[in-house]
């Protein structure tokens, strides 16, 4: 029972607070969760075959908050990312001729880890509050 108006108000900002306190906290274990993911899934087929293991090791995640807004990216800078998730009919750069087959292992681990996502976002909410 409140009171006050103010008293009221102090909740809600403590309770707003512990919120985006959980969703950094939940976004920050999720992001590292669904680079495990599209690792596992770039280990053989139907993703792409390792033959060093870099382009496995290549993939991270990093999670930017502003004010009250979380986000985490997952991704990797290497340079076959693209080619192996969707394929590559056609000609190069440097004149080679390709017809590789796409291996997703991104968009997998993305479907099969989204639902988890929000199912861990909403619980880590609701329990701050």
């Amino acid at each position: 029972m409140f009171r006050h108006p103010a008293e009221l108000a102090a909740a809600l900002e403590r309770g707003g607070r512990a919120a985006l306190t959980a969703t950094d906290v939940t976004m920050r274990h999720s992001a590292k969760a669904l680079v495990v993911e599209v690792q596992r899934h770039a280990s053989g087929r139907p993703g792409p075959r390792v033959v060093t293991g870099r382009y496995r090791a290549s993939w991270q995640s990093d999670v930017h908050r502003a004010g009250s807004v979380v986000v985490a990216e997952v991704g990797t800078s290497a340079p076959q990312g693209r080619r192996l998730e969707f394929g590559f009919v056609g000609v190069d750069s440097l004149g080679r001729h390709y017809a590789q087959p796409p291996f997703p292992h991104l968009g997998p681990a993305v479907e099969t880890f989204g639902p988890l996502l929000v199912r861990e976002l909403r619980q880590a909410v609701s329990e701050a509050l």
